[in-house]
């Protein structure tokens, strides 16, 4: 077995392998940018070495830095996590040169499964069942206007060698696949230092099913059961279950069964993902392979109990699969979160800066649920604009869907973070979503359930009642406070019971503090100034998050978040009379929603510019957005231009 390997990846992957490594005696090292000199993947690694500036390219996609960090620090084995140089064979051949053991597959079935053209290819020679495309390289953006006709509308454009939702467009007519075309060969080149796309059919309300696999050196092969990933955004998983609610026994066995036969016709080595796209009537077709280990791989952990980056350690170092298809039996149910910096008020664009606050919940298992959360940040670091927004990935595991689902719901009330945007209300709203709790799923979920975006989650009577019931506790807790520090009324001696009026929103809902909530106020736990309140209110334990504003809190809750101002009765009926103030008037202007670089500016002063039509391309975290004309405009001033680097709501255009 290694005695230290190196983790030549980032974030909460780099943390996560660091775990398994120290779990089985093996020291590691770190590599890092200078962008992530304080990550925490450096403070937990047992050494670390800087590898070059922020930029991918020349640091974490530096083949030649990474070889020369395992000879100056005698790593044996590299493991590559995901993304980044994971899926690049020219990799573990370069790390052999150096009689450095890759820690993933053979270079061999890299190259004919990472590739996704070449990977179709194969799945056909298999006999695995395919989604109709064009697999050829594509020159431009007429020819691929030609072939999404021949294959026929809607069609799905991806990178060649892409991953995470990067280099991906959904078109559905000429004019959609010529930008698309452009958009995805962009990003490709950008993201992959690759611009090679290909074009599939795509299936009209299909599900995004995944089966894990594991080989090993001496043939072996089996699956791990599988995932369901329908619920994306932008082509991007948002969450994760294991077991699909849509697959049978039957089913199961026979994606399985493909996808082991698929990774045996190209001597697969390592963990490995083989992704399918499912019909509502479990009809399945070959999409995808990830040769490397999967985002969403914890899911698949707690439903199996088996640890996937202990397994790539062993099947590395040479040892055989212990685990038996026999051995495989699926236990409970288990969902997966991202926790993302992006605004989801704002189309989700990415949100960057410090984590002034950053308390996730605690990780544990009782009462047959368990709490995960992988991470790769800490309360005071910094989400950078150099790499994926990700901050975390919470799960949760217990006996029933249902269970896992409220486990979550839970989960995510008490994860508080401040500083960025961030996506826990999105999230949170999507445990409440009738649709989402029945199973019935598409990849058009959010699309179709958030058609105009996410708004914030609509307050029902019952979540504002209790809702309105924290808020006068926890004025109730502060004037507690303020009285025994001011000695007034000896600290105490307020008679029962207290008439409150509680503005939630739009809403005035009226409370009483009655003696049993004095005792609760005493009980709880609760202290000013604590971000999360917790407390049993009669109808189970509610978790709310706390915000001190102005005279008030603001208050997030089952994705639900709204401003509470509790008032006396007579300070209610003077706060009634006082006028709301007007928000600022931006609409004849162009602000840039998120931090990024301009990439572009397609229209020049007096120009008319009609609804829909681009104004501007800004690129975050390896994604061009394009910012487009909300109504008819002509554009009267130009205040960014190509190459600028942009903070959020910078004035890009003025309109007349």
């Amino acid at each position: 077995m290694f005695k230290k390997i190196l983790i030549a990846n980032r974030g909460e992957i780099a943390c996560r392998v660091i775990k398994t490594a120290r779990k089985m005696g093996i020291r590691t090292v770190a590599v890092y940018s200078d962008a992530d000199a304080r990550a925490l993947h450096v403070e937990m690694a047992d050494e670390a070495l800087h590898i070059g500036p922020p930029a991918a390219a020349q640091s974490y996609l530096d083949i030649a830095k990474i070889v020369a960090a395992c000879q100056a620090t005698g790593a044996e084995a590299v493991h590559p996590g995901y993304g980044f140089l994971s899926e690049r064979s020219a990799f573990p051949r370069s790390l052999a040169a150096a009689g450095i053991t890759f820690i993933g597959p053979n270079p061999g079935a890299i190259d004919a499964m990472g590739d996704k053209i070449e990977s179709k290819k194969a799945a056909a020679a298999a006999r695995v069942s395919t989604v109709p495309g064009y697999m050829g390289i594509i020159e431009d953006a007429d020819e691929a206007v030609k072939i999404a006709g021949e294959i026929g509308y809607p069609v799905m454009i991806k990178a060649s060698a892409g991953g995470g939702g990067k280099g991906m467009r959904i078109a559905h007519s000429e004019a959609e696949v010529k930008e698309g075309f452009t958009r995805a060969r962009s990003e490709a080149k950008s993201s992959f230092g690759d611009d090679r796309v290909f074009i599939e059919k795509f299936i009209v309300n299909p599900r995004h099913i995944e089966i894990q696999v594991l080989g090993d050196k001496h043939g072996n092969v089996i699956y791990l059961g599988e995932r369901e990933c329908s619920i994306q955004r932008r082509n991007q998983k948002v969450i994760e279950e294991a077991p699909s609610p849509l697959l049978d026994e039957k089913t199961r066995r026979a994606m399985g069964e493909q996808a082991v036969s698929l990774a045996k016709a190209v001597n697969y080595d390592s963990a490995g993902t083989v992704e399918f796209v499912a019909g509502q009537d479990r009809s399945f077709f070959f999409l995808e392979m990830n040769t490397r280990l999967q985002v969403e791989h914890p899911v698949t952990e707690l439903v199996t109990g088996i640890d996937l980056v202990e397994q790539m350690i062993r099947v590395a170092a040479g040892e055989p699969l212990q685990i038996r298809q026999s051995d495989v039996t699926l236990k409970g149910w288990a969902v997966e979160s991202r926790i993302y910096a992006e605004d989801p008020y704002r189309n989700f664009l990415p949100s960057t800066g410090r984590l002034v606050r950053y308390r996730p919940p605690a990780e544990q298992s009782s009462g047959g649920v368990t709490v995960r959360n992988d991470t790769g940040v800490y309360e005071g670091g910094e989400i950078s604009i150099y790499y994926d927004p990700m901050i975390a990935k919470l799960c949760t595991h217990a006996s029933s869907r249902a269970a896992a689902i409220g486990a979550m719901a839970e989960a995510l009330d008490a994860f508080y973070i401040d500083g960025i945007q961030h996506n826990v209300p999105f999230l949170s709203a999507i445990m409440g979503n009738l649709r989402w709790q029945s199973g019935a799923l598409s990849t058009g979920f959010i699309a179709e359930e958030f058609p105009g975006g996410f708004t914030g989650q609509d307050a029902a009577p019952a979540i504002t009642s209790t809702l309105a019931q924290v808020a006068a506790l926890l004025d109730h807790i502060e004037n507690r406070r303020k009285r025994r520090i001011s000695g007034q009324m000896n600290g105490n001696g307020v008679k029962f019971a207290i008439d409150r009026v509680v503005k939630l929103g739009l809403d005035w809902l009226p409370v009483t503090i009655s003696e049993a909530s004095d005792q609760l106020a005493e009980s709880c736990g609760w202290t000013p100034g604590q971000p999360v309140f917790s407390a049993d209110l009669g109808n189970g334990r509610v978790t709310v998050q706390v915000r001190r504003i102005l005279n008030g809190y603001r208050l997030s809750y089952r994705g639900v978040v709204l401003n509470a101002h509790v008032y006396t009765l007579r300070e209610a009926e003077l706060a009634r009379l006082m006028p709301e103030k007007a928000a600022a008037d931006t609409s004849r202007k162009l602000l840039c929603p998120m931090p990024g670089l301009v990439i572009s500016i397609p229209v020049e002063v007096g120009q008319e510019v009609k609804a829909g039509e681009p104004l501007a391309i800004v690129e975050a975290m390896k994604m061009e957005n394009i910012l487009r004309a909300e109504r008819d405009v002509t554009v009267k001033a130009v205040n960014a231009r190509k190459g600028d680097s942009l903070q959020v709501d910078a004035i890009i255009m003025e309109f007349a």
